[in-house]
């Protein structure tokens, strides 16, 4: 009985000796129990250049009154869908109908004027042949003929007058006939009515400028104007391609960036460029000033081995260095080439496998080495750790 006991307790004490032992001799073997793990997988990725935009018509007309009076009638209302000629609004037409009828009364008078002027002159050429033929008979005085003369002229000059009268006037006509058809305001182009300025019974006055009544929109094609940061906006190029997504939509958009406008807005000493780009709208989804958050793709792979950002040590923007796990749990530096990368993820283009599993961080095979180090200044004889750089 004793001898087993004392068996047992030589036992524990071997085991404990070969425990402390291993740790002591073998640190970065325990140590790897705390490096976190991550497997080589497949992914798509993207190195974008991200911005905020707002949502406006490609196409847009402001609609006016060019007559004044009371709106007596509105048509439409924001969010209608109009096409090009649709009656939108009716302007008061008395006075404008006044107008028409005064100039259309004056001209009837002015041509009646001209036919008694005609008649006039008539007479004054008679009157004037007359004198012309008793003068050279010497049956008339030449103050007579002279009279006679003058007489003709006066009656050629005042029909000259009267056809002038009668062309203002047909003037003065047709604009007051326009202007009472610009009383009904027709659809300039087809689109949506964005916005309404005015109600109904509401008095415009034209005199001093154009009042603007309602906005249609073409909403078919909207257009995004993002602001760019001056550090950012040297990476943008002409058809690259662009992605958002607007606010509380889940939805994504896809199109081509169209041009990047030279003159920036500096608000607090922010350099922003605007950069423009059109997409098709045909659900109606897209809106007039929504926000939009803008993605400008530098570079994108897609179904490539990515692994974290942080688990590389690197040499250059195409090389670098991670740590691998061998079968045996240890670790080795393995170089790998790099393709596209982000702020999150970076493409393995050779030196890595699907399915490897690395070191998801390098800072954290630095502070095991540096433990390791530390015990091996009193442990020479200690399992290394591998191959580090």
């Amino acid at each position: 009985m004793k001898r087993k006991i004392v068996g047992f307790i030589v036992a524990a004490v071997v085991f404990c000796a070969a425990f402390f032992g291993y740790k002591a001799f073998f640190p970065s073997a325990l140590a790897n129990e705390n490096i976190t793990l991550v497997r080589v997988a497949k992914g798509d990725i993207e190195n974008t250049v991200t911005a905020t935009g707002m949502v406006s018509p490609k196409s847009y007309v402001d609609v006016g009154a060019q007559v004044s009076g009371q709106i007596v009638q509105l048509h439409v209302e924001a969010g209608d869908i109009v096409k090009e000629g649709d009656l939108l609004v009716e302007i008061d037409t008395t006075v404008l109908e006044t107008k028409v009828e005064s100039s259309k009364a004056e001209l009837v008078y002015q041509k009646a004027q001209l036919k008694d002027r005609e008649s006039k002159l008539t007479l004054a050429k008679l009157a004037f042949e007359r004198q012309k033929e008793l003068l050279a008979s010497d049956a008339t005085s030449k103050e007579a003929y002279e009279n006679a003369e003058a007489a003709l002229f006066s009656a050629e000059a005042s029909i000259d007058m009267i056809k002038a009268q009668i062309k203002q006037t047909e003037s003065s006509l047709k604009e007051n006939q326009a202007n009472l058809k610009y009383a009904k305001i027709y659809a300039p182009m087809s689109g949506t009515v964005s916005t309404i300025s005015v109600k109904k019974g509401q008095t415009l006055n034209a005199n001093m400028n154009t009042p603007t009544i309602l906005q249609i929109a073409d909403l078919s094609t909207v257009t995004i104007g993002a602001e760019v940061s001056e550090a950012d906006v040297t990476k943008l190029k002409k058809g690259m391609e662009v992605h958002f997504k607007t606010l509380g939509s889940q939805n994504t958009w896809y199109t081509k960036l169209s041009k990047i406008e030279p003159t920036p807005t500096v608000t607090n000493n922010v350099v922003l460029y605007k950069a423009i780009f059109d997409v098709e709208n045909s659900s109606g989804e897209l809106m007039n000033s929504m926000t939009a958050q803008v993605f400008f793709v530098i570079s994108s792979a897609k179904d490539v081995p990515l692994i974290p950002v942080t688990a590389i040590s690197r040499s250059d923007s195409k090389r670098a260095i991670v740590m691998l796990q061998k079968a045996d749990g240890t670790f080795v530096a393995a170089p790998i080439e790099l393709g596209v990368s982000n702020r999150v993820q970076v493409e393995v283009k050779s030196g890595l496998n699907e399915g490897d599993m690395i070191a998801s961080s390098f800072s954290a095979i630095e502070g095991t080495r540096k433990i390791g180090a530390q015990s091996n200044r009193t442990n020479s004889n200690r399992m290394p750790f591998g191959m580090m750089r």
